[in-house]
Order: structure tokens, then sequence, then C-alpha cells
């Protein structure tokens, strides 16, 4: 359960109420109150992970974020509502965050439930994505 580090730092601890075993518990509290102890940055570890990882070079540090970023194409309508989009995303994804309300029936394009206007001119939505101009 106890480390064996955590046990020799409570030994440690406790050292001088031990040598202090026969007198009251008041004048324990008092000496231990009073007793200042200073611990270095590390009392537990003793420089045990300094050296841990000298030996990983991992370069220079590159962006986490997207090389080129993102292509928006903010000319698009869904409906006649004015949409913010990415090309290549799909159609049913950007109506859906810009609530534009969709009826699906089969998601293949097989039955035209999802007919929309697309800038103006009727597509449909389950399979049409965002493209790099407007069709008009």
């Amino acid at each position: 359960m106890f480390s064996l580090s955590v046990i020799i730092a409570i030994v440690f601890l406790m050292a001088p109420e031990i040598s202090s075993f026969g007198s009251s518990f008041a004048s324990r509290s008092r000496h231990i109150s009073s007793r200042h102890v200073k611990f270095s940055s590390t009392p537990l570890l003793m420089g045990f992970f300094d050296s841990a990882f000298k030996n990983e070079d991992l370069g220079e540090r590159q962006n986490a974020g997207l090389k080129n970023g993102p292509t928006p194409n903010e000319n698009v309508t869904i409906n006649g509502k004015k949409v913010k989009a990415i090309v290549g995303q799909k159609v049913s994804v950007v109506a859906a965050g810009a609530r534009v309300k969709i009826k699906y029936d089969c998601q293949r394009g097989d039955c035209g439930t999802c007919m929309v206007k697309i800038n103006g001119k009727k597509q449909k939505a389950c399979q049409q994505s965002i493209g790099q101009r407007p069709t008009k």
C-alpha cells in the first residue's frame, strides 16, 4: 500500500516524536507545531527521473494545427438560407449546422426526398458535397 520512500519519509519526520515517547501529548503537539521542516524540490524521488528523458531528441516543435487550413466557401445558399461551409463538406452536415431542415429517406440518392436548392439549383443533399465555386 505504501511505497518504501513514503515509509522512510514518515519515519524521518516522526523521529523527534519517537524519542520523546514518555512526554505528554500536549508537549509533543507543541514540539511538532514549533518545528520548521524544509523539503528539497523532490524529497521522495531523490533525482530518480533526472536523466529519464535525456536521450530523446524530438527536434524542433511543429505547429499542431492544420498546415494549409480548410478552404471556406461562403457563397453557398441552401433552400435560400446563406450558410458558411468548407469545401468537400457534405451538404447534409452543413444544412444540419445551419438548422436547415431536410427530410431523408434512403440516404443513397434513389428516392429524391432530400432535394434542396443549393445556390438556386435543385440537388440531392444526401449525395452532394460543397464545391470549390458556387454552382449557378
